[in-house]
């Protein structure tokens, strides 16, 4: 069966209407991308809420911080390359810091961002934030997980950075399945070895436990859909059952999910652990799915990571 696609940026704008209507002090707070972030829906619904800074990253963060200051709830919307990267000082300083109730939310994050390259590829956002006291940092998988984190998150008052992608992905969740801080999923139960994985390669997770089933290798696979806090109790109780780990990221392989869970693991049940990741380079000019290829970030290459620590694991 083929299931309807859509991309997590779409989820935005259908979120922050939604908000919009839920509460009166929800801002949001745009760097000239409102059509590009799907930002535009909110700037129609509501547009004295709605501020265009311009291409002023930096300035619009210094925006969301003083608004979150008198009792606003600002949500900052850019590119994942400007918001994390030409931002980040301004993020440090006035958003994690203070410890301020403001929600990032980056679009057009990894590889899949394609034909535009390298300056627009992050591939290390996701370490930027997480390195940063007080921020949380979550990674949906599609568009209902997307829309219904960002909904949830006006039940926090603290940071947090949401990672969205520009390509269309499956609709794996449903409108009913909610997402927490620092939470996870088991979406495939398993006994031979865990797999971990976050947003576009939850899917490619999906593909490869499906090879291996054909081999009599049962995976786990989780979506660890909040990097920070990361989901511990949750994939430590399951690579105690199945005794090693593959750790699967659109990002760099430094600093991201995959040194979240290795981290943790190292600390409380270091079993063997594999990465399938970007290699530590940056990104290049490409369709998506030629992208993912060239980078080795597909089920394949999660079915062979499976294969060298499936041998090895901790019995």
């Amino acid at each position: 069966m083929t299931m309807e696609t859509r991309s997590t940026r779409e989820a935005l704008g259908d979120a922050l209407v939604e908000l919009g209507g839920l509460d009166g002090d929800v801002v949001v707070i745009d760097a000239d991308a409102a059509s590009s972030t799907h930002v535009k829906a909110f700037a129609d619904g509501f547009p004295d809420r709605y501020y265009n800074v311009g291409i002023a990253e930096q300035n619009m963060i210094e925006v969301a911080s003083g608004m979150a200051l008198v009792g606003k709830k600002p949500y900052a919307t850019a590119f994942s390359s400007f918001l994390a990267g030409r931002a980040y000082d301004q993020i440090r300083c006035c958003v994690a810091m203070p410890n301020l109730n403001i929600k990032l939310i980056a679009t057009h994050a990894g590889i899949t961002v394609g034909e535009d390259g390298a300056t627009h590829q992050m591939l290390e956002d996701v370490a930027l934030m997480r390195v940063l006291p007080n921020m949380s940092v979550m990674v949906p998988a599609d568009y209902w997980s997307a829309r219904n984190m960002i909904i949830s998150s006006l039940k926090s008052d603290k940071p947090l950075y949401v990672r969205l992608g520009r390509a269309e992905v499956p609709m794996f969740y449903s409108p009913r399945d909610e997402f927490a801080i620092g939470g996870g999923r088991i979406v495939r139960e398993g006994k031979d070895v865990t797999i971990v994985a976050c947003g576009i390669m939850l899917f490619e997770a999906l593909k490869a436990a499906d090879i291996l089933a054909r081999q009599e290798i049962e995976a786990e696979v989780i979506d660890c859909y909040s990097i920070k806090p990361l989901p511990e109790d949750l994939i430590q109780s399951s690579v105690r059952r199945t005794g090693c780990c593959v750790v699967a990221e659109e990002h760099n392989r430094i600093g991201g999910l995959c040194g979240a869970v290795a981290e943790s693991l190292c600390v409380n049940y270091p079993v063997p652990v594999r990465f399938v990741a970007i290699d530590d380079r940056f990104g290049e000019s490409g369709t998506p799915a030629e992208l993912q290829e060239y980078y080795s970030i597909k089920f394949r290459e999660i079915v062979g990571a499976v294969a060298q620590v499936w041998a090895t694991r901790r019995r």
